[in-house]
């Protein structure tokens, strides 16, 4: 294995990981399993992040805490310091930035993600969803150019047809996004979405799309090498979402009949074969309550939920992505790939669910891990770690497996009941009531999903903490008088 530069096959050594948290973690490992040196950087609120302790080695950023997992020019500097020759970026921060990628081919350094040219498609929704259709992928109807004229935008939503959404040209997340179920309220939605695509990204531009109904989200997994070789990891249903950003994520999707399944799939790598993608990447659709199929997005990164296709696949994607950029040929075929069973994942994040889910700061001041057969946790976090308000709330990702669907239920019940986070509000309570809402447990949920039930959750923080306390209370108080009966009769 390795990657061709002129008729030189260059295996990697060494890689630098432009990324924190939970995923520099993920990526450390894969390396050692590879046999190749990792490098770690951090920001001044990291210092005591579990990556840079596990890395190889690790180089301190000293910039605002942001900024510092986002000036390539440093990160590449440190690189080549570093004699590293390639470099991860995970996801988030710099992983979809088309400059960064070139930036590292221009340095001699290889991007371990697609090609640069793939990456700036795929983030340009508009140029990717005109891509797409010529090359035989159903899309929605809307626009096919950014706008930023509210008058104009307003008759082409007359001419689709409301309810329409407003979605942020060059950005992503949910941020940026409106969704307008009449004529009247167009023109505020249209300003509300471009002022916050101007905050987040930079652009105020939006495409405007006919917007489909209590969809389900699903999403297909490739994998792709230099030789024109793509294969697809199966799909996963990202329907669970608040405020448009994925909650819970579940591979297979447990509500997909087998033809259009088979019909996704195609769609998802006959595409990439078309226009020639390589390494990883996640096909995203929507799903009308007739199984008619829409291509929404391209993501050009390993996704945060890439654990539960791990899990069913028995693919470790992460390894995979650093063979193909070392030029690598797929070793499987796609007959060669079994699903087995279902896994589930839940993003843990520094949240109060009283509080409208704001984010939360804070010391760890207890951590109880759950644990046993078909339970994964990616996560850095431990006894004692402090949160920082600088990044993103998610702290960690519980993964769970079991053969059927109902087995994964119950499996993912029992770890969140055992897992304890004190020192902050986490959104651990809500995932409790998801697992025990009869919906959830027979498959029956789509993008809404969370928009009807969320009122009637009883979202207590605090309770499971109030119990467990009160189960070592009475231990304790059960040992103490067993002693002092054991004094008692020993006089």
């Amino acid at each position: 294995m390795g990657k061709k530069i002129g008729n030189i096959v260059k295996k990697i050594s060494k890689v630098l990981i432009a990324n924190r948290g939970e995923i520099a973690l993920r990526i450390i490992r894969a390396c050692k399993e590879l046999d190749i040196i990792s490098v770690a950087i951090f920001s001044e609120v990291d210092v005591e992040g579990v990556w840079v302790r596990k890395a190889d080695e690790c180089y301190p950023i000293m910039k605002d805490p942001i900024n510092a997992y986002l000036d390539f020019n440093i990160i590449i500097s440190i690189a080549k310091k570093a004699n590293c020759d390639a470099i991860h970026p995970g996801y988030g921060f710099l992983s979809e930035n088309a400059q960064f990628a070139k930036a590292c081919e221009e340095n001699g350094i290889i991007f371990i993600g697609p090609k640069p040219e793939h990456i700036a498609l795929f983030g340009d929704k508009m140029a990717s969803k005109v891509a797409m259709k010529k090359v035989g992928v159903p899309v929605l109807e809307g626009t096919n150019e950014p706008i930023d004229d509210v008058n104009k935008a307003e008759d082409i939503a007359k001419d689709i047809g409301f309810p329409v959404i407003i979605k942020a040209a060059f950005g992503g997340g949910g941020r940026g996004m409106r969704i307008v179920k009449n004529q009247k309220d167009f023109k505020q939605m249209f300003e509300s979405a471009t002022n916050e695509a101007i905050k987040y990204f930079g652009r105020g531009e939006v495409f405007i799309e006919k917007f489909v109904e209590n969809p389900r989200h699903i999403e297909v997994q490739i994998i792709a090498d230099k030789y024109g070789n793509v294969l697809h990891l199966g799909e996963r249903d990202c329907s669970i979402q608040r405020r448009h950003q994925k909650v819970i994520e579940v591979a297979p999707s447990p509500r997909l009949n087998s033809d259009v399944r088979k019909e996704l799939y195609d769609i998802a790598t006959n595409a990439m074969i078309k226009l020639g993608y390589e390494n990883v990447g996640t096909v995203e659709f929507l799903l009308d309550d007739k199984d008619n199929i829409y291509f929404i997005e391209m993501n050009t990164r390993v996704q945060v939920e890439h654990p539960v296709t791990e899990i069913i696949s028995g693919v470790d994607i992460i390894q995979r992505m650093i063979q193909i950029a070392e030029g690598d040929k797929l070793q499987l075929s796609q007959d060669e790939i079994k699903f087995r069973g279902y896994a589930i994942e839940f993003r843990i994040n520094a949240e109060n669910p009283q509080k409208n889910f704001m984010p939360s700061v804070g010391t760890i001041t207890k951590y109880l891990t759950p644990g046993g057969p078909g339970v994964r946790l990616d996560t850095s976090i431990y006894s004692g770690y402090k949160v920082p308000a600088n990044y993103d709330s998610m702290i960690g990702k519980l993964i769970v497996w079991s053969l059927d669907w109902q087995g994964a239920v119950k499996k993912a019940k029992r770890a969140l009941d055992e897992f304890y986070i004190e020192g902050f509000p986490t959104n651990i309570p809500l995932h409790r009531e998801i697992v025990r809402d009869e919906d959830f447990k027979v498959g029956n949920f789509n993008t809404s999903y969370l928009d009807e039930k969320l009122e009637t959750f009883t979202l207590q923080t605090q309770e499971h903490i109030k119990e467990e306390e009160q189960k070592v209370a009475k231990i304790i108080s059960f040992i103490a008088k067993i002693k002092e009966k054991n004094i008692k009769v020993k006089h």
